[in-house]
């Protein structure tokens, strides 16, 4: 995709470190993307989210995207991608991203909210194993209904990616169309003891860390429908 524009450089180096090293952050945020998905699938507002992870090819989560963490108007955060094996449906390892360039709506209830992003094509899942990608450029994205009923607006659903959002019990509120997302080569490297590429976590398969355990156990219960 050439060089990336300022704001892909943004979403990748834009996340200072806050005192822990990269290796620590890394399983900070497995842990923390572990208990954002498991909230979601039992969240009685995102019934679409625990339906569609069954027939997605992967689910990117990010904990805490923050606002103004990149620019004025923007924001930002780091978060994690699992992809399902066609052939056996098992799912892989967590590779690591930032999220870059959201911009918050009156009613996105606060300074941080959590998303979780359904892939849903193979399209999707390709765009996210380069580089970065630009949302709604590179794969296109739609806003996944939430609520009572929303089970029903799915099908008018045909997006590389479903967004789901939540802050402080409100829902929504986020637009990813434009947003950044970037490899964080430095956290996979840190997380695997060695250089990967996000290719050599989720397709390959060539690494693993027990850390992710827990994450991957609780993506596939959900997407088995267990």
């Amino acid at each position: 995709m050439g060089e990336p524009c300022a704001l892909a450089r943004l979403a990748r180096d834009g996340l200072p470190s806050v005192g822990a090293d990269d290796m620590q952050q890394a399983r900070q945020l497995v842990e923390r993307a572990a208990l954002t998905f498991e909230s979601f699938m039992t969240d009685p507002n995102m019934t679409v989210v625990h339906d569609q992870i069954k027939n997605a090819r992967g689910v990117f989560i990010a904990p805490q995207v923050l606002k103004g963490a990149f620019i004025v108007g923007a924001s930002g955060g780091s978060g994690v991608f699992l992809v399902r094996e066609a052939g056996t449906s098992k799912w892989s390892e967590p590779a690591f991203y930032t999220l870059g360039g959201v911009s918050f709506g009156l009613q996105a209830g606060g300074e941080a909210s959590e998303v979780i992003l359904l892939v849903m094509s193979e399209r999707g899942v390709s765009a996210l194993l380069g580089n970065n990608i630009k949302l709604g450029a590179d794969a296109s994205i739609a806003v996944g209904p939430v609520g009572a009923g929303a089970s029903a607006a799915t099908a008018a659903l045909s997006a590389d990616l479903i967004a789901f959002s939540r802050a402080k019990g409100l829902y929504g509120g986020l637009s990813l169309d434009g947003s950044v997302i970037a490899v964080r080569e430095d956290w996979n490297h840190a997380y695997y003891g060695k250089s990967v590429t996000p290719t050599d976590i989720l397709i390959r398969r060539t690494v693993s860390n027990p850390g992710a355990a827990n994450l991957v156990s609780a993506v596939a219960k959900a997407a088995a429908g267990k």
